[in-house]
């Protein structure tokens, strides 16, 4: 058995994928690449290698997929040391845009009735009106305006959710991490 090191997101998705205690990340990972169990013989060797290219090209496929998703990423350890809405608010935004880069734009459709929520400058938002309380998303271009209740954080959110391409559903869960 070979030892290989991982990134923790990679490590948060395969450990979100377990199905039973005791279950080995290569079991798991067998299963989601949708390789047959575990075996020594020579056929299985050789079939492997025969099929090798084609597996590979499906596995990319599949894992691609799965990790755009911001359950993958998403301690919620991490995400009760934050403090307080603001903190759990921002850090929720923050890794929906570390799973999102290419299409995170969409929150910036995002507004009220006299003012936009989200913007790609301290300056944009706070000349949308008075009191925003603008904070940065961490590790990105984007602000978001902070000084809106609690309900209205949880809609942003909602909409964020909806605007990057999760289901009903899902969104909400998103929204009720806050």
């Amino acid at each position: 058995m070979k030892k290989i090191e991982i990134d923790d997101e990679l490590y948060q998705y395969i450990a979100s994928n377990t199905q039973s205690i005791g279950e080995s990340a290569s079991d798991i990972l067998r299963r989601l690449l949708k390789l047959s169990p575990n075996s020594s013989s020579e056929v299985d060797d050789v079939v492997l290698e025969e099929e090798q290219e084609t597996v590979e090209e499906q596995s990319v496929i599949k894992v691609t997929t799965k990790t755009a998703n911001v359950f993958n990423i998403l301690n919620k350890e991490e995400l009760a040391m934050q403090k307080g809405v603001v903190g759990r608010f921002l850090f929720i935004l923050s890794a929906l845009h570390r799973t999102h880069k290419d299409s995170f734009d969409s929150v910036l459709e995002i507004k009220g009735r006299d003012r936009i929520y989200f913007a790609k400058s301290k300056e944009a938002l706070l000349e949308s009106g008075s009191s925003m309380n603008p904070k940065n998303i961490a590790d990105s271009e984007y602000w978001v305006m902070t000084n809106s209740n609690t309900t209205r954080k949880k809609m942003m959110l909602h909409e964020v959710a909806l605007g990057l391409g999760y289901k009903e559903a899902d969104a909400e869960t998103i929204r009720d991490y806050l």
